[in-house]
C-alpha cells in the first residue's frame, strides 16, 4: 500500500522539534532501531514498514498486526529523515519527563549543554553498553526525541532513561560525589572512583558551566598524549565510563 498524502505529511512534520512537542510524538526509523522499539514499553501509534522486513521478524512484529501497514521502500524513503529507508519507520508516543532518583551503588550521567543531537545519541548508546540506566540533562541539551538522537542510539534509546531539567537545582539537591571532567583535573586511569555518583560532562564548546563547578566534589582529566586540541564529548564520556566500570 501506499502513505497518504495527509500521512505523509503528518510523518515530515514529525522531523521538527516544534510539531513532536506539539504532538508528543516522534519518529523511530531504520531496522535496528524498530525492533529495539517493539521490544521495549514505549508506546507505538503505527508501524510503516515493508514486507521482507515484517517477514524477517514476523514472530515479534505479528503482535503490532492492528498498527502495521506494509509499505514500498520508495514511500518509506519519500517521508523519511534518513537519506535512505528501505526498512520502515515508526510513529511512538514521547513519555512523560519523569524526575529519577540516585540508588545505592550506582553511577548516572549528567549532561550539561550537549548541543548536538549525533552526539547525545552515541552518549545514549555508550550508556546502554555500560549499564548506565540513568542520564540527566540540561534544558539546553539536545533532544531526546530528534531523530538523529534516536537513530544515533542505535536503539538504546528504549533503554536509558533521559531526564530534562535545571542541573543547578538538581545537582543542588544531590548527597552523592559530582565527578566533573576537565582539561585539568585527576588522571581518569588512577582516581579512584566512587561506587555512587554523577558523571558530570560539559559541552562540545565550553565545557562544564561555571555555574554548576561548585557542584564539583572531583575533577578528572583524560591525559593527552598527542597533539589533538580535544576529544568529543561522546568519546570522552566512553573512555571516562571505561574507567569506572574497570574499577
Amino acid at each position: 500500500m501506499s502513505i497518504s498524502k495527509n500521512t505523509g505529511k503528518f510523518i515530515k512534520s514529525l522531523h521538527l522539534k516544534k510539531y513532536r512537542k506539539e504532538e508528543g510524538l516522534f519518529l523511530v526509523e531504520g531496522e535496528k532501531s524498530i525492533i529495539e522499539l517493539v521490544q521495549s514499553d514505549f508506546e507505538i501509534i503505527n508501524i510503516y514498514i515493508t514486507r521482507s522486513i515484517y517477514e524477517k521478524y514476523r514472530d515479534i512484529l505479528s503482535k503490532y498486526d492492528t498498527i502495521i501497514d506494509i509499505v514500498e521502500e520508495n514511500e518509506l524513503t519519500k517521508y523519511s529523515t534518513l537519506e535512505f529507508n528501505d526498512t520502515g519507520i515508526a510513529i511512538v508516543k514521547q513519555k512523560d519527563n519523569t524526575p529519577i532518583s540516585i540508588n545505592d551503588k550506582e553511577i548516572i550521567v549528567a549532561l550539561d549543554d550537549v548541543r548536538d543531537p549525533g552526539n547525545l545519541g552515541t552518549i545514549i548508546r555508550t550508556c546502554d553498553w555500560y549499564g548506565i540506566k540513568k542520564i540527566v540533562c540540561s534544558e539546553t541539551t539536545s533532544d531526546f526525541y530528534n531523530n538523529k538522537t534516536i537513530s544515533a542510539s542505535m536503539g538504546s534509546f528504549a533503554r536509558v532513561e533521559v531526564y530534562y531539567t535545571d542541573l543547578n537545582n538538581f545537582l543542588n539537591n544531590v548527597q552523592v560525589p559530582i565527578i566533573g571532567a576537565y582539561l585539568n583535573g585527576s588522571d581518569v586511569h588512577t582516581f579512584n572512583y566512587p561506587n555512587t555518583g554523577i558523571l558530570l560532562m560539559g559541552s562540545e564548546s565550553n565545557g562544564i558551566n561555571k555555574d554548576l563547578e561548585k557542584y564539583v566534589t572531583d575533577r578528572i582529566t583524560i591525559p593527552k598524549y598527542g597533539n589533538a586540541e580535544s576529544l568529543n564529548v561522546s568519546i570522552a564520556t566512553g573512555i571516562i565510563l571505561d574507567n569506572i566500570k574497570r574499577c
